[in-house]
């Protein structure tokens, strides 16, 4: 994101934010309530218009990237309304909805995806339970269990750990440690970050609509340093091995 606003009723919750996540990072957006940092995530996915500014997911704006099934997200909770009653496992198997097409059927490989990530949040015992008997931390560990259910390589959690037990918390942070070795990109909302604190690789403050203390240390303008990691200005040609330059999620090479 560069330059970042959001105004709403001619107030601006985001003002001026710029903001590079890197492949690799784990990214705790921190703040007190109130302060944007849900709608700065919502805002770097484009689920919330900027008034200001841009954001980029891939290098693209996000009303044309259509690679979405590179990103997992990860909302604050589960929607369990009326109708007819979801189980577990029917919610977990949508997040492989990106990785079909119209003309596939769910395969051995989507439900392998399934049984994994249901085994990953330890709710494999609970998969054709209907998701309204379940705990709210539990009900929390399905929405990730669905992000991880589609394999991307970004991860978005709005407040994964609100209003959760501790033992969601741990479990979460158990997850979050696998996802760092096998590589992925996680980007979390955290009013504090408790059992979280040991995966997390950055920290960012945002106070009042405006990133007040970004926990990496200094980089010249759009680069992304990380130890091991070349320096590669966000405007240079290489692209990643999926194709593309990553940037504003903003996520570089």
């Amino acid at each position: 994101m560069t330059g970042g606003r959001v105004t709403l009723d001619r107030r601006a919750i985001l003002d001026g934010v710029d903001l590079t996540v890197c492949p690799g990072e784990v990214v705790a957006i921190m703040g007190a309530n109130g302060s944007g940092k849900s709608t700065l995530v919502r805002a770097l996915l484009g689920l919330i218009p900027l008034s200001g500014g841009q954001t980029l997911v891939y290098g693209e704006p996000p009303a044309k990237f259509r690679d979405w099934r590179r990103i997992g997200y990860v909302p604050q909770r589960l929607a369990v309304g009326g109708g007819v009653p979801a189980t577990v496992r029917e919610i977990v198997a949508s997040g492989r909805i990106a990785r079909q097409s119209r003309l596939r059927r769910t395969g051995k490989d989507d439900r392998a995806a399934v049984t994994h990530a249901l085994a990953a949040v330890d709710l494999g015992d609970r998969a054709g339970d209907p998701v309204q008997s379940l705990s709210g931390g539990q009900q929390q560990r399905v929405l990730i269990a669905r992000a991880l259910a589609g394999e991307p390589d970004v991860f978005v959690m709005d407040e994964p750990t609100a209003g959760v037990d501790a033992e969601s918390q741990h479990l979460l942070a158990d997850t979050l440690g696998g996802l760092v070795r096998d590589g992925r990109t996680v980007v979390l909302v955290a009013h504090e970050l408790g059992p979280l604190e040991p995966v997390i690789t950055r920290g960012v403050l945002v106070r009042a609509g405006r990133i007040e203390h970004d926990g990496r240390p200094p980089q010249p303008e759009g680069e992304c340093a990380r130890p091991g990691h070349q320096h590669v200005h966000p405007h240079a040609e290489e692209e990643d091995a999926a194709g593309g330059p990553l940037t504003d999620l903003r996520v570089n090479p």
